[in-house]
C-alpha cells in the first residue's frame, strides 16, 4: 500500500504506521491553513475599522473568515477519522500536537453560534467593544487553540531539539506568527502601530500614559513568545526578520492611512537582532547572552519604531524623557522574563 502524501516518513516503521496521517507534511498544511485563518480575522478587524461592516452577522468579512476556519476543521476532524480507520485508537488517530487544536473546532462553533445570539440580545459593538467582548474572546481563545497546532507538533519531537533548519521550524515560527498575531489583534487598542496619533497629536498626559502602557504590553507579549522559542530552539537566521515584519504588516491594516513606516521600522529592527542572535548565541547554556539578547530585543525594536515616525511624520511630540525611558523599561521587563524561562541554579546547599 502506497503511503499517504502526510505520512511519517520512517523507512523501518510499520505497514500501519507508514499509513499514519501526521509529521512535518501534514504541520505544513496546517501551517498554511492556520496563516490563512489569521489573515481572516485581520480582514474582519480591517472592514470593521474601515466601517464596512453593516449591522448584521452575514457579511463578506465573517464569511472568509469562517470559510478559513471551516478549512481548520474539515482537515482536522477528516484526518483524525482517516487515522482511525486506518486501525488507530481514537485517542492515537489525532495526528501528534492537535488534539488541542481538535478541541478548538467546536468551541469555536459554539462562540459563532454564541456570537449571533449575543448580536440579537445586545446589538453590535463600535469602538474598541468588539476586541473584547466576551463571545469574541471565546473565538479568539478557540482559533488560538488551532492555530498553535503546528507549533505543538513540532515542540513534542525530540529529534528537533537544537535544530535550526529553516526546513524543520518554518511551520513552528509561522504558526506562533498566527497566535502572536491573535494576540496583538485583541490587543491592537493598546498598540503604538495602530494608534501611531498618540506619538504625534499634541502630547497630553492621557496620550503619553496611554502610548507607555501600550509599547510595554506589545513587547512583553513579542518577548514572551520569542523567549520561550529560544528556551527551546537555536532559531534559524531570519526568523525575527520573518515575524517581526509580518505581524507589523498585519498591524497596519488597522491604519486608514496604511502606513508604511512602521513595518519597515520592524525589517530593520528584525534584521539587526536577527545579527545580534546570530553574534551571541543565546540558549539555556548561555544564560548570560540569553539575558543581554532578552534586554537588548525590545530596546532596537522600539528605537528603530520610534525613529521611523518621527522621520516620516509631522515629529514625535513626546519628550526624549518619555519615549526613550518606557524603551529602555521594555527592556528590564523582557529580562525579568528570561529569569523566568531561564532561572539562576540554586546553591547546592538549597537544594538538599
Amino acid at each position: 500500500m502506497a503511503s499517504s502524501t502526510f505520512a511519517t516518513e520512517n523507512p523501518i516503521a510499520s505497514q500501519e504506521q507508514r499509513t499514519f496521517i501526521g509529521g512535518l507534511g501534514f504541520d505544513r498544511v496546517m501551517m498554511v491553513l492556520s496563516f490563512l485563518f489569521v489573515g481572516g480575522v485581520y480582514l474582519d478587524g480591517w472592514a470593521h475599522s474601515h466601517g464596512l461592516v453593516d449591522k448584521t452577522f452575514f457579511t463578506p468579512w465573517h464569511a472568509v473568515l469562517y470559510s478559513a476556519y471551516a478549512a481548520n476543521a474539515v482537515l482536522l476532524v477528516a484526518v483524525t477519522l482517516m487515522n482511525h480507520r486506518r486501525g488507530r485508537s481514537w485517542s492515537e488517530a489525532v495526528p501528534e500536537g492537535y488534539k488541542i487544536s481538535l478541541y478548538g473546532v467546536p468551541l469555536f462553533l459554539i462562540g459563532g453560534v454564541g456570537d449571533l445570539i449575543w448580536h440579537t440580545l445586545f446589538g453590535f459593538e463600535t469602538g474598541i467593544a468588539p476586541l473584547l467582548s466576551p463571545t469574541h474572546l471565546v473565538l479568539a481563545t478557540s482559533a488560538i487553540l488551532i492555530m498553535s497546532g503546528p507549533l505543538q507538533a513540532i515542540w513534542r519531537r525530540a529529534e528537533n531539539g537544537e535544530t535550526s533548519r529553516w526546513a524543520t521550524l518554518f511551520p513552528a515560527l509561522l504558526s506562533l506568527l498566527s497566535v502572536f498575531s491573535m494576540l496583538t489583534f485583541f490587543t491592537s487598542f493598546a498598540s503604538p502601530i495602530t494608534h501611531i496619533q498618540l506619538l504625534t497629536n499634541p502630547y497630553t498626559e492621557v496620550y503619553g500614559s496611554w502610548g507607555a502602557a501600550g509599547v510595554l504590553l506589545q513587547a512583553t507579549m513579542l518577548m514572551g513568545m520569542l523567549l520561550l522559542m529560544l528556551r527551546r530552539w537555536q532559531l534559524p537566521l531570519g526568523s525575527m526578520t520573518m515575524l517581526f515584519t509580518l505581524n507589523a504588516a498585519l498591524m497596519d491594516l488597522f491604519n486608514k492611512q496604511y502606513l508604511l513606516a512602521p513595518v519597515v521600522a520592524a525589517a530593520v529592527a528584525g534584521v539587526i537582532c536577527d545579527l545580534l542572535f546570530w553574534r551571541l548565541q543565546p540558549s539555556v547554556k548561555r544564560s548570560g547572552a540569553f539575558r543581554l539578547f532578552a534586554f537588548v530585543v525590545p530596546i532596537i525594536y522600539y528605537l528603530s519604531y520610534f525613529a521611523s515616525v518621527e522621520l516620516t511624520s509631522s515629529g514625535i511630540t513626546w519628550t526624549i524623557h518619555l519615549w526613550l525611558g518606557v524603551t529602555v523599561m521594555s527592556g528590564f521587563a523582557s529580562l525579568l522574563m528570561s529569569y523566568l524561562l531561564v532561572p539562576p541554579a540554586f546553591p547546592e546547599a538549597a537544594r538538599s
